[in-house]
């Protein structure tokens, strides 16, 4: 972890791993810069990794923005793609005590630093999240999916932590490295007990990925991510501690949206028939 060797200041840095993220960067970074960080010094850290694209360039061109704002920002373009790779090299540049790790397609709301400063200068260790929100998609089929998705006990239950997470030194000193695996948000999840996790009310937006075939691959990614956790730690997927989904549950979820369960059925029928190919984008 960045700063091992060095104290950490009380900082709020938001580490945004990017590629080939040009035309929504700049979305992800002028929202970031437009909420209130509670007084706190600010950074954002932008890590775009094997772009072969302008991502990098569309974010340094934020600058001046960032600056007017009170943001600290700072660019690494990364020859190498990978997620896990991106998050390491955005920690080691952040100097901050205090880790927003933020996906660029993800746009927060601006009240939402502040609510996770909160938490965060808390004593001991603190995970956080916000409460997200998935806008309107332009599919039918991703529309029904969502739609039924989102009455599931992972969606519903407390600081899911997809797309945006937040964790204090504390917390962070839980583990050293990100892993070079699929799920980095669920890994860092279950770092957490229950009782840790805490969700604010200031929303962010989380885009859902368009089109059957690219919601199977995505849910196949998620699916084999899980996997890939329960086998490499076994016993750390015990920390969910989500609701259980019974079948009279499912049922009546089923019965107030069929069209929603036919397609979400049909989706997880695909990825039990199919094979993951590794990495998938999530939007």
């Amino acid at each position: 972890m960045a700063g091992a060797g060095e104290r950490l200041r009380r900082v709020l840095s938001v580490i945004v791993p990017a590629s080939n993220e040009e035309a929504l960067i700049g979305r992800c970074l002028r929202a970031l810069f437009g909420s209130d960080p509670a007084g706190v010094p600010v950074e954002a850290v932008v890590v775009a990794n094997g772009c072969r694209d302008r991502t990098a360039a569309a974010a340094a061109e934020l600058a001046g923005e960032a600056a007017a704002a009170g943001w600290g920002l700072t660019v690494l373009d990364l020859a190498q793609g990978g997620k896990p790779g991106a998050l390491n090299a955005g920690d080691g540049a952040a100097r901050g005590e205090w880790r927003v790790y933020l996906d660029a397609d993800v746009v927060v709301s601006p009240g939402l630093m502040r609510a996770l400063v909160e938490v965060l200068g808390r004593e001991g260790a603190a995970y956080a999240s916000g409460t997200p929100v998935i806008p309107r998609p332009e599919t039918a089929v991703t529309r029904a999916y969502a739609r039924f998705w989102q009455r599931l006990p992972f969606a519903r239950s407390v600081a899911p932590g997809y797309g945006l997470f937040a964790v204090n030194a504390v917390g962070r000193a839980r583990w050293g490295a990100f892993p070079a695996i699929i799920s980095d948000d669920t890994f860092v999840r279950m770092q957490f007990l229950p009782g840790e996790r805490v969700q604010v009310g200031p929303t962010y937006d989380w885009p859902m990925i368009e089109g059957f075939a690219a919601l199977v691959r995505v849910r196949r990614r998620q699916d084999a991510g899980v996997a890939e956790i329960a086998r490499l730690w076994p016993g750390l997927m015990d920390r969910e501690g989500k609701a259980r989904l019974t079948l009279p549950d499912l049922a009546g979820l089923a019965l107030r949206d069929p069209v929603g369960f036919a397609v979400y059925g049909a989706v997880s029928l695909a990825v039990r028939l199919g094979r993951s190919r590794g990495w998938e984008r999530g939007r």
